[in-house]
């Protein structure tokens, strides 16, 4: 009659069997697995299978003993494994990708006889790269396609945020003819034509925007993002998150998947800087290093990014008095004033009021939706008289009012004042009006060249319909006969030539 086995005995069965288990169900994965690793607690990877070694020059492996040793993290991309060491809970179904490919894996915490994790286990059970008819198959392809519908989104998205961003202005639509706009123009198509660092200045209202955007349009970036930020409208706390970006879980409530800086959407283009002088001190430091550098670091982040990006920085401050005074970092003001570019303000260059306020008034009609409004001579009479501390900003300001107030198809000085109180009318040029025609040839023309003279004739003719019709270029072009941007290139091409209306 055989014995009873004891309890001790019974228990030292259980647990060989469990052993032996262990170490049957170990073999089987190892051989099953198309791969199979395993890492300690430190996470580092103390044995590969045979079939994870042909994994390994996809990773950037030549040998086995260059992989194995290292922390898992640092060698498998976007790998799990180490949450599973810190939380103990296996992963038994999962899809990893990286530049090994796409894969069907799983993750499983090894623990010790007092529950205690000491590793984990990753078993790689299909590969998308290769065709395995395994009931996994369609959920591969499913992953896949989705993975491409992700990547073709991104791409539109990425094109579309460029178009985005492309400019809206070019040195054109810098309107005016006066000497002061003719040299702004011709230094700023110079400065289009290199990727050097352009430092505008001016006061509030000149169009420093639009020249930023005029220059990077006439440069070879011209196809690459233009992306502005006004340092003034951003609190200091989170300019350095705006310039440079931010590393994924940085700090408490940041994006998990991170986020771009200004810089970086703008690799390639340029980057505007609006308000450069009310920069602090502390970003700085930072800033003068990436301009010099050409490399960012994102926030929360041990990764130094590459850009190429071109800088184009303005400011309506007196920078080298705020670096006298200690407010503006003098190293950081000669990296930014390699090429200055003063834009001059409305009362230096009155000459352009008239073409300025043309282009104006038909913007707002456009954006409106409302008829053409024109200015009486009158009216543009006292607005050069006014100081114009706002400028084209200001000017904008007051013909827009005056255009929605006004049922006038002609504005006058009453229609600007609702708009500009104490706008007092101008005085009017009273010197004898040209009569075209009573204009006649001259008995003797050996003095006078031939395009000498046809310029006077039609200098008579423009200023004559400009008496006629009050200043009204539209119908004094069209008493004429020729188009309005004609009158504009003819009375543009004699420089100083002001008719007398």
């Amino acid at each position: 009659m055989p014995l009873k086995p004891s309890a001790a005995a019974l228990l030292r069965d259980a647990d060989e069997v469990l052993k032996l288990a262990a170490r049957s169900m170990f073999d089987t994965f190892a051989q099953a697995a198309l791969g199979m690793l395993v890492v300690d607690k430190r996470h580092r990877i103390v044995w590969i299978s045979e079939g994870y070694k042909r994994f390994l020059p996809a990773l950037g492996f030549e040998h086995e003993d260059e992989f194995v040793g290292k922390p898992v993290e640092e060698v498998v991309p976007n790998t799990l494994m180490v949450q599973v060491l810190e939380t103990g809970q296996p992963m038994l179904v999962d899809l990893l990708t990286n530049r090994a490919g796409t894969f069907l894996v799983s993750r499983l915490p090894l623990r010790d006889d007092s529950g205690q994790v000491i590793g984990a286990v990753g078993l790689v059970f299909a590969n998308h790269g290769e065709h395995h008819e395994t009931t996994l198959q369609p959920l591969m392809l499913k992953f896949s396609q989705l993975q491409q519908d992700l990547e073709d989104a991104q791409r539109l998205l990425a094109a579309e945020q460029v178009k985005n961003r492309r400019p809206k202005y070019t040195i054109a639509s810098f309107i005016g003819t006066s000497p002061a706009v003719m040299e702004v123009k011709r230094t700023a198509r110079r400065a289009a034509s290199s990727d050097a660092t352009v430092l505008l200045l001016g006061e509030t209202g000149t169009g420093k925007e639009l020249m930023a955007q005029a220059i990077h349009a006439a440069s070879g970036r011209a196809s690459k993002p233009f992306v502005g930020i006004n340092i003034a409208a951003i609190p200091d706390s989170l300019l350095e998150a705006e310039f440079f970006g931010v590393a994924p879980g940085a700090y408490t409530g940041a994006d998990r998947k991170g986020r771009s800086g200004k810089f970086k959407l703008a690799d390639g283009g340029t980057l505007f800087l609006d308000e450069i002088g009310d920069m602090p001190m502390a970003v700085q430091a930072k800033l003068l290093r990436v301009l010099q550098e050409q490399e960012v670091e994102p926030l929360g982040s041990n990764r130094v990014e590459r850009i190429n990006v071109r800088v184009i920085a303005a400011t309506s401050r007196d920078l080298p008095a705020m670096v006298a005074a200690g407010q503006f970092r003098a190293d950081l003001f000669y990296r930014l004033n390699v090429l200055p570019l003063r834009l001059p303000p409305l009362r230096e260059r009155v000459a352009d009021l008239d073409a300025l306020a043309e282009h104006l008034l038909d913007d707002i009609a456009r954006r409106s939706h409302m008829p053409h409004k024109s200015l009486s001579a009158e009216a543009l009479a006292a607005l050069a008289q006014h100081a114009w501390p706002g400028n084209a900003r200001e000017l904008r300001n007051v013909l827009e009012q005056a255009a929605l107030m006004s049922d006038g198809m002609t504005l006058n000085v009453g229609d600007l004042q609702q708009a500009l109180p104490g706008l007092q009318p101008g005085p009017i040029s009273t010197a004898p009006q040209h009569q075209a025609a009573a204009l006649m040839l001259p008995a003797e023309v050996g003095h006078k060249t031939l395009p000498a003279a046809v310029a006077e004739l039609e200098a008579a003719y423009i200023a004559q319909a400009l008496a006629q019709t009050g200043g009204n270029k539209q119908a004094a072009a069209k008493l004429l006969g020729i188009a309005r941007a004609t009158l504009y290139e003819k009375m543009a091409s004699k420089p100083g030539w002001q008719p007398n209306v």
